[in-house]
């Protein structure tokens, strides 16, 4: 580097180019020869007749280069620099070791001790020219780390900031998903629904609900959009509304009756207004599957449409258990398509269990998905005495337990169980 790019650099400390330099030598003369050298290149140059004084400088006015002797009266060079080294300046000054001292041991000390580099006396003009013209390109590069380093740190606490203003509104969002299912179980005459709703993260797609216009008629559902996160949990909450359980004119799933009274509509036509309405909204690419239920709590006889949804399991109380349905199209993807229900017909102490396919497509530790058989097989490992909550409960702790140590909890898991009990 020549003496004009030298002095030219130094007018920006940040660029990482030697500006200031410190001279520790208790001899004047070897002092006087050295700054005479550096004020001639440019430098701006400080000079200490000792290490403790040299030390106080840097801890007051880190300079960029140090030229220091090592044999000195009191603190040593290699004292001096360990102890320049032990600073908690976030500044870092190269350290060269003037030294008579050529033996490989003394300077690997000077090395572990912090030094950058040495110079044999008599120290030589090129050499010394040299040496500071690498120690100015090392710690260009240094300071150019650093400084992106501090960006990097700058902009980790704006995410972090970031990142906490999203928890928090994730937060309250499952608050109010949370909401859209108020009642986990409920008792319609000795029949009962219960729900389970477990999102993989802070928020979800699965959603399951109930609602009943009077005595002895019922409705439930199970519901997985497309999807994960805000987009999904955006679209359980409009469909939320759709299904409301508190304002039945607003429940698309209800009709009025005479002005009186609410009734429940077929679940195939449930379907088909859900499908025609996600259809006509422009800019929703969402889509969800659905089983949704009606029954009529005196005969048991319960209809059903399901949309792409999981198989409805249902358990009779002789121990029989069998998987229903015939699949269907999923709501919002085509037009104008055609859904049709199914009946089947309950006795008392028969259950039906609706479920999302975060049960059956939970990953194994094995690698594979637990697939509509390892659903059943749980079912029946559960408790035969338990019922509601208590079994759903049951049901999802013994899903963690075969679940994936690697992959986790990959879904949403939900599932809405109902238990007949006759009139």
């Amino acid at each position: 580097m020549l003496q004009g790019e030298i002095v030219q650099a130094d007018t920006e400390k940040e660029s990482g180019a030697i500006q200031q330099v410190l001279v520790v030598d208790d001899s004047r003369l070897q002092r006087r020869i050295l700054v005479s050298s550096l004020k001639k290149w440019g430098f701006e140059v400080i000079e200490a007749d000792c290490g403790e004084a040299a030390l106080e400088i840097c801890r007051t006015s880190p300079p960029d280069l140090v030229l220091s002797d090592w044999v000195m009266p009191g603190m040593s060079g290699l004292e001096f620099c360990k102890a320049v080294r032990e600073l908690s300046d976030n500044s870092y000054s190269y350290f060269i070791l003037l030294t008579s001292k050529s033996e490989k041991n003394e300077i690997a000390q000077g090395l572990d001790a912090g030094a950058d580099d040495f110079l044999i006396k008599p120290v030589s003009s090129d050499e010394l020219r040299a040496r500071i013209s690498a120690g100015d390109r090392i710690l260009g590069m240094q300071r150019e780390l650093s400084k992106k380093n501090r960006m990097i740190e700058e902009a980790l606490d704006e995410l972090k900031v970031a990142h906490d203003a999203i928890d928090k509104d994730l937060m309250q969002a499952r608050k109010i998903q949370e909401s859209l299912v108020p009642e986990l179980t409920r008792d319609f005459g000795s029949s009962r629904v219960s729900l389970l709703l477990k999102p993989c993260g802070h928020i979800g797609g699965d959603l399951v609900g109930m609602f009943s216009p009077g005595v002895n008629r019922l409705g439930f559902y199970s519901i997985d959009v497309s999807g994960h996160g805000i987009t999904s949990a955006m679209m359980t909450a409009r469909l939320g509304s759709y299904l409301s359980s508190t304002y039945f004119e607003q429940n698309i799933a209800m009709e009025r009756r005479f002005n009186r009274f609410y009734a429940l509509r077929q679940p195939e036509e449930v379907a088909a207004s859900l499908n025609s309405r996600l259809i006509a909204d422009t800019g929703i690419e969402e889509y969800f599957t659905m089983v949704y239920a009606i029954v009529d709590l005196r005969s048991g006889l319960l209809k059903m449409v399901q949309a792409g949804h999981p198989h409805p399991l249902v358990l009779r109380r002789d121990g029989r258990a069998e998987f229903v349905g015939d699949g269907g199209v999923p709501i919002g993807l085509l037009p104008d398509i055609p859904y049709s229900q199914f009946e089947t017909q309950l006795s008392p102490g028969d259950r039906l269990l609706l479920y999302s396919d975060g049960f059956t497509e939970c990953r194994l530790s094995n690698g594979e998905m637990l697939e509509p058989e390892g659903l059943l097989q749980l079912v029946r490992d559960c408790d035969p005495q338990q019922g509601g909550q208590e079994f759903l409960d049951d049901l999802f702790w013994r899903l963690t337990q075969v679940m994936s140590d690697e992959h986790g909890m990959e879904d949403d898991v939900s599932a809405t169980f109902f238990e007949y009990n006759g009139p």
